[in-house]
């Protein structure tokens, strides 16, 4: 061996064999995607208001020695003090109480229709753009017949059948704002079961079932979930506009949207009566809506830096 093999085929040195090496976490999408939302300070700012409200208005009520119902003539419409945080209504009952057990009513109320829009949603488009063809065309047009219809229509037929309830708000709302998660759910869908791994799933004979549920709407949970998040402020704001026009929630509920409505005539005087739930409601669908603006980023890979 020559001078200039031996320089070509030396032998490394300890301290040069990792001189290429580049050190890569390794991550799944899952670990990818939080760590990317925990980068979106406004995303990661309204998931700490969202943990917050919820918090409250699950443990607020428990804690408080007022009850939301209960009147104290003595103390009508007084003002903010130690004991009273926002007050007291025309009733004399405690604002704040109000506020927080309005909380848990407005979140379920969006938190429940977000998840019937979801299961809905996500089995009507995702069959209708699996299978195609003429049974695709027709469910689409009966999405197009529902949808013609306006929302409010729905919502106050079901109030007039079944009474003005949280039950009723909530299928109101729910029967046609599952159009919106069905339509992208099938487009998503009609692009991703031509794609190889789905035709590869079909060559060694999985079922049609097996197809759709575990390898086609699988693939499409990001768009799904940013989806739901967005839901869940639109029911908000829905069940809050209906209640502060007086055909939503009834007495003695306090959701804040009648909340809104019940201090409507006093806001003249008593203005922060109806300030209160209006910023709790406008606070918690910013909340939501940078949550949702956050997983869109983070669960989608060509967003990502």
């Amino acid at each position: 061996m020559d001078d200039r093999e031996a320089i070509l085929f030396r032998k490394l040195e300890a301290e040069e064999k990792n001189d290429e090496f580049i050190a890569v976490e390794s991550q799944t999408f899952l670990q990818a995607a939080m760590k990317n939302f925990r980068h979106n300070k406004r995303a990661l700012a309204g998931a700490v208001i969202l943990l917050i409200v919820i918090l409250l208005a699950i443990f607020g009520p428990m804690i408080s020695p007022y009850s939301y119902e209960t009147q104290n003539t003595a103390l009508k419409n007084a003002a903010p003090s130690a004991a009273h945080w926002f007050g007291t209504d025309k009733f004399g009952r405690d604002i704040f109480v109000r506020i927080l057990y309005g909380a848990r009513i407005s979140l379920m109320v969006g938190l429940v229709a977000a998840i019937i829009n979801l299961v809905i949603g996500t089995v009507y488009g995702g069959i209708s753009g699996y299978i195609g063809g003429k049974t695709d065309m027709l469910m689409m047009r009966i999405v197009d017949i529902i949808y013609s219809v306006p929302a409010m229509l729905y919502i106050v037929l079901i109030m007039l059948i079944f009474g003005a309830s949280v039950t009723s708000v909530m299928i109101g709302i729910s029967i046609s704002s599952w159009i919106d998660m069905a339509r992208i759910v099938r487009q998503e869908v009609r692009s991703l079961k031509e794609q190889e791994f789905a035709m590869a799933a079909f060559v060694i004979g999985a079922s049609d079932k097996r197809i759709l549920f575990k390898h086609l709407l699988v693939n499409t949970v990001g768009q799904i979930i940013v989806t739901v998040t967005l839901m869940v402020p639109q029911a908000i704001f829905t069940e809050a506009w209906l209640s502060f026009l007086g055909v939503g929630i009834s007495a003695p509920l306090a959701s804040w949207g009648t909340l809104a409505q019940d201090a409507r005539a006093l806001i003249e005087i008593y203005p922060m009566q109806t300030a209160y739930p209006m910023l709790a409601i406008c606070i918690t669908i910013f909340a939501f809506n940078f949550v949702g603006e956050g997983l869109g980023t983070a669960l989608d890979p060509k967003a990502k830096r």
